[in-house]
Parts: C-alpha cells; structure tokens; sequence
C-alpha cells in the first residue's frame, strides 16, 4: 500500500511591494517626470493606492502619477525588495514547500503583463515564469498563505483558502492589525518560521486539497 504524506503547503506571494519594489519606483518616476509638481514621500504614504493620495494633493495629480505607471518600461524597471529574490529561491527548494508568484495586472495591462513577465524571468529565471499566477482575483486561487502589501483583498470568494500575511510596505506600516492578522515586517523578517507553521497546520489538517501519495 502507498505511504501517505501530508500535502504541501501552498505559499502565494505578491510582486509589487513584495518583490518588486513599486513604491520607491513610482516616487523616483514622477519626479524626474514632474519634476516641478508636489510629491508624497515614501514615509508619508498612506493607502493602498497612490493615485487617491496624489488626488487629495491636488486632483489632477491623479491622472499624472498614474501615467508613470502606466508607462512602458515601469514595472520591468523596478528594483528588487531587499531580501526578496534570496527568499523566492530558498522557499522553492523547501520540502513540503510549493512557491507561486500571484499578481493582478492593471486595467490598463498595455505594458505591465509582459514586463511583469520579463521581470520575472530576469531576476529569477525561466523557472519562476511557470509558478506565475496573473489574476484581478486572487480570492479564487487557492493556496495556504498569501504574502501581499495589499491590507484588505477582495473578490469572489468571502473566505478564501490562504491566509493573508501583510507584508510590510510604507502605506501600510501605519495599520494596527488584529490579534487574527499576522504581518511580515521584511523579508529579514520571520517568513520561515510562517512557512512552519502553516506547515505544520496543513499536516494536522490536510483538509482542502487532498494528501499526496508516492
């Protein structure tokens, strides 16, 4: 009879503001692109999104910083977060460990689908092209843990299957979570210990996606 095992677990993990540093490269593009308009400083950042910031700066701010990220050769020009690349590659050779990059393209996808693509393979390798995950919802991809600078997601499915681990990013440092919400600070951070435990979880309790069998 086969032996049986626990499945793995499931890490998904963000791109912009986890791996990619988005914010740092949005403020350097606006003002070399604006550079006689008003800034936010990253340590003044608040909100998920920049474009309601920039709004409530000065209303046609709004269209201005949006078309930064919109431009061709942002996102594929964006410099790693500290620690995020070695992280990517320790977690994809973890036992009982399976590594997915899940990110949501702009509505606006001209540009950032393929870059996000090339910038995968370029800081990465091709190997990590085949474990992205592009989706506008990410309730609908299951998994045991997410890792996003997002604070409140969205969608289709009122419970997801993962647990949000909010990764620390400027516009949300500010947030007090609940006692419930776990957060990683960086990626010097205790992101292992939250991948053991989540494993150990999942082999108490394999229930969601069936155990695996060799």
């Amino acid at each position: 009879m086969a032996a049986r095992r626990a499945r793995p677990v499931r890490v998904l993990v963000d791109m912009d503001g986890v791996l990619a540093d988005f914010e740092a490269g949005l403020l350097r593009g606006f003002r070399r692109r604006f550079p006689g308009e008003p800034h936010v400083p990253l340590e003044e950042r608040r909100g998920f999104f920049a474009r309601e910031q920039y709004r409530a700066l000065r209303p046609d701010l709004a269209d201005k910083v949006t078309s930064v990220y919109e431009a061709p050769g942002f996102f594929l020009d964006l410099e790693p977060i500290p620690g995020a690349l070695e992280a990517m590659r320790e977690m994809n050779v973890m036992q009982d460990t399976q590594v997915f990059i899940c990110t949501s393209p702009l509505r606006k996808y001209d540009h950032c689908v393929g870059e996000k693509f090339r910038w995968v393979e370029k800081h990465l390798g091709p190997q990590f092209v085949e474990r992205i995950i592009l989706t506008r919802d990410k309730t609908v991809v299951l998994g045991d843990l997410l890792i996003d600078d997002k604070d409140t997601i969205q969608g289709q499915e009122e419970t997801p299957s993962w647990e949000h681990i909010l990764f620390t990013c400027c516009h949300n440092q500010h947030l007090a979570l609940p006692p419930t919400r776990r957060r990683l600070l960086s990626w010097s951070d205790n992101w292992r210990e939250i991948i053991g435990s989540k494993r150990a979880a999942v082999q108490r309790d394999p229930s969601g996606r069936g155990p695996l069998q060799e």
